[in-house]
This record gives C-alpha cells, structure tokens and sequence, in this order.
C-alpha cells in the first residue's frame, strides 16, 4: 500500500516550475513590444528631409548672358567630325592580324593591321632573281663587247698593213656593233626588272594597313581570318574595312537651318552650345560657314558650327542644340579668357553686407558665403566661394539651417 502512495505521488504536476516558464515568456514579449513601439515612435517623429530644388553652377564665357535675349535663333543637329575614315586595304586579301581596339589612339602611319603577305613576297622574290639575272647578262655583254673591240683594232692594224682583207675589218666592225646594241638591250632589262621588283615591294607593302592620320579609333570591323578587299565582293561575306578613325581635334556641329531664317545666320556669329548630355555646359562656339546649297525637301540650310576650344567631353554624333547670337554680342569672342560662374539669383541669401547660399550635397546643405558680380537675366555671376558644377538650393526655405537633410530635385 505504502509503495501506491509513492507512485502515486511521483505522478503530481510541479505547477510552480510551468508558473516560472510562463512568467519569462511573458517578460520576452513584452520586450519586443516594447521595441517595436519604440522604433515605430522614433520614426514618426524623426526629422524628414526637406525637399528643395537646386541648380547648378554654371562656367560661361565672358560676354555670354543666361537669359535669351541676346538669341536670334534655336536650332539644333550633332557633333561631326570633319576628318573621318574607314581604313582599308589597297589589295583582297585575308587578314592575319590586327593591332587596333575601340577607343585607342592612333598615330599617323602606325600599323593597324597585317594581311596574309606569303604571294606578294614570293613574287618579290622571283622579280628580284630576274633583276639579278638581267644584271648577270648586262655584265656578260660588257666584257664581250670589250673583247670585241680589241678584236677590231687588231683586225685594223693588220689591214693598215695590208695583212688581212678589208672584209675581215667589216666583220669585226659589225661584231661590235652588235654586242653594243645587245648592251643597250639588256641594260634595259635591268631597268624593267628594277621597277618590276619596286612594284612588288609595293605590293608587299600594301599588305601592311597604317593609320592614315592620327586620332581614336571608332569602330573595329574585322577579325583575324576573315577576308578584306577595297571593294564589296563576296556576296557581303567580305570586308571592306579594318576599322574606322575619327581625328578629335576636327570636331565641329552641324545644323539644318529653315531657309526661312537663315538671314540671321552669318559667318563668325557667336553660338551658345548645350550637349543633350550635359545641359548644364554651355559651350561657347561660332559660325564657321554656310553651305551654299539648300535642301529641296526639307526646305533647310546646312550651317557648320566651330567650338572656340575642344574638350574630352566632346564625342562625335552626339546631340548638340544650339542658340545663335547676336553679332559682337559676346564680347572677346573666340579668345581663350577665363569662364565666369552664374547661379539663379533666387539661390542667393543676405545678411548685412555678407551674401551666402546653401551648397547641396550628399542629402544635407552646407553654409557657403559668397561673393558676387553682375547680373544677367535671373542669373548672378559668382566672383568667388563656388566652382562649376557645385549645386545650390533655389528658394530655400526660412527654416533650412545649416547640415539640414534635404530631398534634391533638380532645375
């Protein structure tokens, strides 16, 4: 009987250990509760970023205005280059190597690519064994004729002894006359074989693709193997380019202009360039001329535009709109003086005799005092304080302070 109690007794629930583990997991979740309401605070009632519109600081030339009223014509069209090529070969042939990629610089005669050169040196050398033979000959007919010749003059003083017969004389005579013309001939062939073996090392040279001027390479349009020639053949299989070279420094623009208005184009009028892809950079060119043709259909005029300095930034075809100006309106047009910086007057803020404009970057502003020079349109020109490309608030508000977060759109 004692020995049921005991069993039974071992089969009681500890209900104060179960008590304990729920206390804890009750502790746990309160604790996470606890957090998650406390970030979620923390996000309702942080700072939000100020949205704000901003611009950048833009280099012009001297004389150049932001406003249009110095604009007698919009247009636009695409960087051209003036020196561009599709190098080729002067002879078909296959292609060994090649010595170029995209976007390499290349020098004036420097090896772009080599062609399968085995005929053209085989036939150099048979040209150059005839040449030596047709020397062995003409030295063969120079050592005969001066035998020849001695021959005669003993031929003559016999016969001025009355020793040998006239005729003999006649004979020698003749000899000699004839080995000379045969030296005349055969000094001609050395001549033929000579310009038969330049004409060879032209041929063989003409397997050997240089750069005909210097500039970057464009393209690369052939391979290592595939067959080159001057012409289209093959039913389009074969290649008539090695790559194609675009000499940088001959960048110009190009525009069609409506016949309609082309008498406010003249040549050396200053012109203001915007590159689709950069449209803060005002790029200060001029009219170089008009081509004396106009389109029949499209009723337009070809202008070619000059850039007053080139720039890296520069690539051919690119989109370009251009503002043509008002003659002698940019003043030192086509010098090389230093750009001046313009920012919207709306982005300038004073305080006494100190003017300052907030500098956006990174998602915060910055405090920047400034100093100014004139002002053109809704733009004032930045003496000191800024660099091109620096991006400033436009109508900032009254509570943006200094270091403040700010959501940047930009103008």
């Amino acid at each position: 009987m004692n020995d049921l109690s005991a069993d039974l007794a071992s089969l009681k629930l500890d209900r104060s250990a179960r008590q304990g583990a729920g206390g804890r997991r009750r502790w746990l979740l309160g604790l996470v509760l606890l957090a998650v309401a406390g970030a979620g605070w923390w996000a309702w009632t942080r700072p939000r970023p100020t949205p704000v519109r901003t611009a950048a600081v833009v280099a012009r030339r001297p004389g150049t205005t932001g406003s249009g009223d110095d604009a007698v014509l919009n247009a636009s069209g695409y960087v051209t280059a003036r020196r561009r090529a599709t190098v080729s070969s002067r002879v078909t042939g296959k292609v060994v190597s090649i010595h170029v990629e995209e976007g390499m610089a290349v020098t004036q005669g420097q090896v772009l690519a080599r062609l399968d050169d085995s005929t053209a040196r085989a036939l150099l050398q048979l040209a150059e064994a005839q040449l030596a033979s047709a020397r062995t000959q003409l030295t063969e007919t120079e050592v005969r004729i001066r035998e020849a010749e001695l021959a005669l003059g003993r031929q003559q003083r016999l016969a001025k002894e009355n020793l040998v017969p006239a005729a003999d004389v006649d004979t020698a005579t003749a000899q000699v006359d004839a080995l000379r013309a045969r030296l005349q001939a055969a000094r001609q062939d050395v001549n033929v074989a000579e310009q038969q073996v330049a004409v060879r090392r032209t041929d063989l040279d003409d397997t050997i693709i240089r750069a005909p001027f210097s500039g970057k390479a464009v393209s690369k349009d052939a391979q290592p193997g595939e067959m080159i020639s001057p012409v289209s053949a093959g039913g389009g299989f074969t290649r008539t380019g090695i790559c194609t070279i675009v000499d940088m420094t001959s960048l110009e623009i190009e525009v069609d202009v409506n016949e309609s208005y082309i008498t406010r184009v003249s040549d050396g009028q200053p012109v203001r360039a915007v590159l689709d892809a950069y449209p803060d950079w005002q790029i200060p060119a001029h009219v170089i001329t008009t081509v004396p043709t106009a389109d029949r259909q499209k009723a337009t005029v070809l202008v070619r535009i000059g850039f007053d300095a080139l720039d890296t930034r520069l690539l051919p075809d690119m989109g370009v709109k251009v503002t043509f100006l008002k003659p002698g309106q940019v003043a030192g047009a086509g010098t090389r003086e230093a750009p001046s910086l313009w920012v919207p007057t709306t982005a300038l803020r004073r305080e006494g005799d100190r003017t300052w404009v907030l500098l956006a970057s990174q998602g915060r502003v910055t405090r920047r005092a400034v100093e100014t020079g004139g002002t053109s349109g809704a733009d004032t020109q930045i003496t000191s304080g800024l660099v091109a490309g620096d991006r400033v608030v436009v109508d900032p508000p009254a509570t943006l302070t200094d270091g403040a977060a700010i959501e940047e759109t930009t103008k």
